[in-house]
Formats: C-alpha cells, sequence, structure tokens
C-alpha cells in the first residue's frame, strides 16, 4: 500500500538528519520508504552503520540495489521491496521517515509498538502527532537561501 509520494531527501538533508539521529557506528537504521536508498547508503558508507531501507516501488529498490553494490556496501546496507508495515523494526536503533504526518499517523501504532527503549526517529517536514519532539531543527540546506528550508523533527522512545 503507497502511502506517501516518492520524494528523496536532498543530500545535504539526509547528513543532517543522520547527525541528529546521533547514529554510531555498528547501529543499524532503517528508512522507511527508503526511495533510492541515499539515506542507507550514506549510513553505511559514512557513518559505519548496518542500515535496511524498505520500499515498495521495484523501480526505486533496482536503483538503490545498483548503487549499494556499485559501492561494495552489500555487508552494511540492503534494500527490501516490501510493506514497512510487515517488517519487523525491532533491531532497529533509528528510522527515519520521509513520508507525510497523516501517513506518520498510520506508522505511529508500528513504532511504539517495535520500537526498543532508546530508539530515535527522525522525520523529515512531518510530525508524528501527539509525540513531543526532543529536538526540531531548522535546517537551512543552502545558506545563500537565508531561510530554513526543511524542518527535521527527532523523537526518542
Amino acid at each position: 500500500m503507497f502511502i506517501a509520494p516518492f520524494v528523496a531527501s536532498p543530500t545535504p538533508v539526509v547528513r543532517q538528519m543522520l547527525i541528529l539521529s546521533d547514529l554510531k557506528p555498528g547501529e543499524t537504521l532503517y528508512d522507511l520508504g527508503s526511495g533510492d536508498g541515499r539515506a542507507i547508503i550514506m549510513a553505511a558508507k559514512d557513518f559505519g552503520a548496518k542500515s535496511v531501507g524498505v520500499e515498495l516501488r521495484e523501480d526505486l529498490v533496482k536503483r538503490a540495489l545498483g548503487n549499494i553494490n556499485e559501492l561494495g556496501l552489500e555487508t552494511k546496507a540492503k534494500i527490501l521491496q516490501d510493506d514497512m508495515f510487515k517488517i519487523d523494526l525491532t533491531q532497529a536503533d533509528v528510522v527515519f521517515l520521509y513520508l507525510t504526518t497523516s501517513a506518520n499517523e498510520k506508522v505511529k501504532p508500528k513504532l511504539e509498538t517495535e520500537l526498543k527503549p532508546g530508539a530515535r526517529i527522525v522525520s523529515h517536514d512531518y510530525e508524528v502527532l501527539g509525540w513531543k519532539p526532543y529536538r526540531i531543527d531548522n535546517f537551512c540546506e543552502n545558506p545563500r537561501l537565508g531561510y530554513p528550508s526543511h524542518t527535521l523533527y527527532v523523537y526518542k522512545r
């Protein structure tokens, strides 16, 4: 079931999300609706994390797999062509969301049930209603713009 359109998070935004998540080497990141895999690739390559992308669209999964293989990250990054509601998140230390507020509302019970204490959730531009973020970052992707262009919400279970 598609619950949000694919809109790629710009690379500087992905990096900021990873920094805000305090992702450490050896931890595991899950990106729900991972698109072309840019977040899971950066998490594995630059942060030393294990990473799992979950994406429904076959074309995006193939693109992500190609990039993972090209970079030799097969042991650190993987992508599943699957429904985010059917995968097990109990091993996640960090979860990325770039969905919509209504989609976040649909995935919220799964996050509340499956995430271990201390797991972090970072949502790009859309809040998880009813949760209090411990950090909100108004991130300016391009400083020449002079105003924040993205809001990043960081939550902890």
